[in-house]
């Protein structure tokens, strides 16, 4: 790439401006092509792929925490040599998606339905291009510099390849199959979820007590219920085996209430006996545990309600009505039946759809899954014999592998239109399935060609599992897939462990032999300034475009990167991300100042190896330190600490210190010194603002174009490496001292109430020789910084009598009183501070001497007014012993 080099620097506006600045400068990375990979064929490649954000809507805040602390880690690999890729993309979120555009549908007075399955994909592409869109102007305005030639979308064409690939494998290996099983199902939006897309909440219900009559009269059993309704599905009534209040009724029949049907009782040792009457009602077709109790005793299946959550033919009289509706109903005819003995208030927990929102129901019905266990056995190996994944923050390995251990076999199918659809289809003759990565025309059993697709796609995250090699090309052996797969580190929120990343690496594993990436980040959630979770609801959310228009990407970025620790939640606050705009400010005023005073130099003239000053010296020595220490950080992902490093650096070093220190060679006389003195400066700034890029991108490639320097972009500089020939002990010490002096003198000042505009006398005793010798060498920081209208220094001084004084490490410091306050008048003012603590210390003494108000007071009033007294106290003391030190 051509290097340019700058040769003088063009004036800085007064302010910056992020609004401008962002506009120019992303469109400037993004048509110069500096965000693609594959530049240098011979670095070391680093990859990072996008946890793809779903098309249902805006980013969110919580997405500007995840992107922006992949892009800085992806700008910082690019900085440092790295070919990094990090590859964008978003996904099709099947259930979500859907179901926004059906609720726009809604509004216009139509289903999905009413328009058919091809016209209604149509309407979810047009949705899906629209917020597409939407979310690359949100990267954009974020400064993501993601690969935009290698953008992919889960339910693109060579991701559409990948899935049927692994369907097709896992089929034929018997890791997938098709059966009759009880699955949690979305009545709302009529779709089949895993158990982790099913959210429990607590819920004030009612334990209903039942009376089920014995067939010949000799007794009944008592069951209880939450869901009344699906008794009209029961087909038995189980007790513990060892239970000897049941024992003589095991094997005989109940008839249940309102149907009438004949069910036995029978024996399991999944009963609790001794939980509530001991006895439970058995239905197959609407509980996960009863449904494996039918298996193992071969009752019937009764399905009672519909897709919809309505009650069918089976429900008998109630057939028509919602499950609600129906409850009502027939608690109404139990009590008239005699039927109900009693209902108690009963808390429990209910499974939501985390999608609808809707009652889940467990529903038997015909769908496809994972066979699980060989996939997860494989997984846990890998990471028991350290082959696995690092999960940093550490613990959440942990989190990973009890979930993985205990898995169950995965519900693949979703009874929906938007999504990969299943690979297999039904002969309409002889009902042969066939599964395959092609479209099948003719039956190979009976040879015809009445095939049908089946209805169901696949859940979102059988797509997304595969996301970190099928974006890459794979099936196919494609360059980028050798070149970039495995990828370097998963950036993503703990809170989708189970969904995403315990998918990824098990089906990397089974399909590559490999893990999908080295580490997983695991981030917090970003919640309010209260610690409360973000939601619509509560209408605390906060829109990054927001945050955006009133302070600029850089402080947004800056505040919600530098503000995180890996694994803990955030809490947003407006005035952090203030602090982060004022801090981009101070970066702006210190830059504009030293540029002020840079003309005619040029990039070319920097030169750090002449005869330097302290200062100069210390502040190279210090950005070195930072520079090895935030490339530490960043590698271990402490950015948090990264953050505390670069803004003490920034604000306290180079500004407070180091640039004032500066103006005394820039604004003399002595030319070579002026030299070293902008070559340190231009050099330093060059440097912070490559440290400071990944996390400001806009503000540091601004400065960094108006200072001289060489290249195109700070963006492809080289990364600050440790440097040990910039190591110097010597002037941190010097420097040190001096920051010492200075600090103490301006104390003594603020103590006794002198401007730092008046001048003062300041008198240095030095412990030794190589004391004296610093001091004597920076005297000219010394008075300029202490302003001070005369300054000795010696080893042997005479202490005046009337000083303030304050020891530093390695000298005295004496200000004669005479120059710095009227004593008589300090006196007088001091006297009469002592009259009012006099007074305050005799009325709190009179009131704890008080009887009256000591037995009445509560505990915490008297604890108050006792900290009066000793804070009283202590405060005239002070001004006593002072009155006697003037006076003496």
């Amino acid at each position: 790439m051509e290097h340019k080099e700058n040769q003088t620097p063009a004036q800085m506006p007064t302010t910056y401006d992020p609004k401008a600045a962002e506009q120019k400068w992303y469109s400037y990375w993004k048509e110069g092509g500096f965000f693609k990979a594959g530049q240098r064929p011979d670095a070391e490649p680093f990859t990072i792929v996008i946890p793809p954000p779903n098309v249902t809507g805006m980013l969110h805040i919580g997405h500007t925490l995840d992107f922006t602390l992949q892009d800085i880690l992806i700008r910082v690999k690019r900085m440092q040599g790295y070919d990094a890729l990090w590859l964008p993309g978003s996904d099709h979120a099947g259930i979500a998606t859907q179901t926004k555009v059906e609720q726009k549908l809604r509004e216009q007075g139509i289903t999905r339905y009413d328009l058919g399955r091809e016209k209604f994909l149509e309407k979810v592409w047009e949705w899906k291009e629209q917020y597409a869109n939407t979310i690359r102007d949100q990267w954009a305005k974020m400064g993501l510099s993601l690969d935009y030639s290698r953008e992919r979308f889960t339910l693109d064409e060579g991701l559409s390849k990948a899935v049927r690939e692994v369907f097709v494998k896992l089929y034929e290996k018997g890791l997938i199959y098709r059966g009759k099983y009880i699955i949690n199902w979305d009545p709302a939006a009529r779709t089949a979820l895993s158990d982790i897309e099913v959210e429990y909440k607590e819920i004030q219900g009612h334990l209903y007590h039942l009376s089920y009559p014995l067939k010949d009269g000799s007794g009944s059993i008592t069951v209880a219920t939450t869901r009344p309704e699906t008794m009209l599905g029961d087909t038995a009534v189980a007790v513990h085996p060892e239970d000897e209040r049941y024992k003589d009724m095991i094997g005989k029949t109940l008839v249940l209430p309102i149907v009438g049907r004949e069910i036995p009782v029978i024996a399991d040792e999944y009963v609790e006996k001794d939980f509530g009457s001991g006895a439970v009602k058995i239905t197959p077709a609407h509980d996960p545990n009863d449904f494996e109790m039918g298996l193992r005793h071969n009752l019937p299946q009764i399905t009672v309600m519909d897709e919809t959550g309505t009650m069918n033919g089976y429900a008998g009289k109630y057939e028509g009505l919602d499950r609600s509706e129906c409850r009502k109903q027939i608690v109404n005819d139990l009590k008239e039946s005699g039927v109900l003995i009693k209902i108690e208030d009963h808390v429990h927990q209910v499974g939501h759809s985390e999608r609808s929102g809707a009652v889940v129901e467990p529903y038997l019905s015909t769908q496809w899954f994972v066979k699980m266990k060989p996939l997860a056995e494989r997984a846990i190996e890998a990471q028991k014999s350290g082959e696995g994944v690092n999960f940093v923050p550490e613990r959440f390995e942990k989190t990973y592998l009890q979930w993985i251990e205990n898995v169950r076999d995965w519900c693949i199918s979703r009874q929906l239109w938007w999504g990969h659809r299943i690979p297999a289809w039904y002969c309409g003759e002889c009902g042969e399935m066939h599964v395959s990565h092609n479209e099948v025309n003719a039956c190979s059993k009976c040879g015809s060609t009445n095939l049908k697709q089946d209805e169901d796609v696949l859940d979102t995250w059988f797509s997304s599992g595969l996301w970190p090699f099928s974006t890459l090309g794979w099936p196919d052996q494609t360059e980028d897939l050798k070149r970039y797969y495995p990828t370097n580190v998963l950036v993503t929120g703990y809170d989708i462990i189970y969904f995403w990343v315990a998918r990824m690496i098990f089906t990397a594993l089974e399909f590559t032999g490999e893990k999908p990436f080295k580490d997983v980040l695991m981030h917090g959630l970003v919640r309010d300034a209260d610690g409360k979770k973000m939601s619509k609801s509560l209408g605390n959310g906060v829109d990054p475009l927001e945050v955006i228009e009133k302070y600029g990407t850089d402080a947004m970025r800056y505040m919600i990167s530098t503000g995180s620790t890996p694994g803990q939640d955030l809490r947003f606050r407006w005035e952090k991300v203030e602090q982060a705009r004022n801090f981009a400010n101070k970066i702006w005023n210190a830059s504009r100042f030293a540029l002020m005073n840079l003309e005619g130099f040029k990039h070319s003239d920097i030169d750090i190896t002449g005869d330097l000053g302290t200062a100069d010296r210390w502040i190279l020595h210090r950005l070195n330190e930072t520079s090895r220490d935030i490339t530490r950080l960043i590698d271990a992902y402490e950015f948090g600490e990264t953050g505390r490093l670069l803004y003490n650096f920034i604000w306290d070093d180079l500004c407070d210190w180091y640039i004032e220190f500066a103006k005394l060679a820039l604004y003399g006389e002595d030319e070579a010194a002026k030299k070293n003195t902008q070559s340190v400066l231009v050099y330093v700034l060059d440097r912070t603002m490559r440290l400071i890029h990944p996390f400001m991108p806009f503000i540091s490639e601004e400065i960094w174009q108006h200072l001289p320097h060489e290249g195109e972009t700070v963006m492809l500089a080289s990364w600050p490496a440790y440097d040990p020939s910039l190591e110097n002990k010597e002037a941190v010490a010097e420097m040190e001292m001096l920051m010492d002096v200075i600090r103490a003198v301006r104390n003594i000042r603020a103590e006794v109430n002198v401007p730092m505009s008046k001048k003062i006398e300041l008198k240095l005793k030095a412990s030794d020789e190589q004391v004296l010798k610093i001091v004597e060498r920076n005297a000219d920081y010394i008075r300029r910084f202490c302003n001070t209208s005369e300054y000795t220094a010696g080893l042997e001084l005479e202490t005046p009598e009337k000083a303030m004084t304050a020891i530093v490490t390695g000298a005295e410091l004496y200000l004669p009183l005479a120059g710095l306050i009227d004593i008589d008048q300090e006196i007088a003012r001091l006297e009469k501070e002592l009259q009012h603590l006099n007074s305050e210390v005799e009325r709190v003494e009179k009131k704890l001497s008080n009887q009256g108000f000591v037995a009445k007071a509560p505990a915490k009033v008297i604890e108050e007014e006792k900290a009066k007294q000793a804070d009283y106290t202590d405060k005239r003391n002070k001004v006593i012993a002072r009155i006697e030190e003037l006076k003496g």
